[in-house]
């Protein structure tokens, strides 16, 4: 049995990558999926995910690739689908560490 196995967590692979890249808009791949310790196939698949849904957007900048979130979008699930995306962001992302 795995270490993380029956251990739950708050956050999704989904949101910490874009909290990755809310931080750093200008990350590789590869340090995406080092900061959220996931693959760089699951994050290219997670950040995919976010573009399909309308989170990000992702355009090439020479030979990296930059991202652009869209946070006026609301969260998924329907118990918040009232609740802005920014506002999310707000929260994991404040520069002062305050909640």
């Amino acid at each position: 049995m795995t270490e993380q196995a029956g251990q739950w967590h708050f956050l999704t692979n989904h949101a910490r990558v874009l909290f990755a890249i809310a931080r750093d808009p200008a990350a590789r791949l590869r340090d995406i999926a080092e900061v959220c310790n996931v693959t760089e196939r699951t994050a290219l698949s997670i950040v995919s995910d976010l573009e399909q849904a309308g989170y990000v957007r992702r355009e090439r900048d020479g030979r990296r690739t930059r991202y652009t979130l869209c946070p006026d979008g609301t969260l998924r699930h329907p118990a918040e689908a009232h609740v802005p995306v920014r506002e999310l962001l707000d929260v994991f992302t404040s520069r002062d560490g305050q909640l």
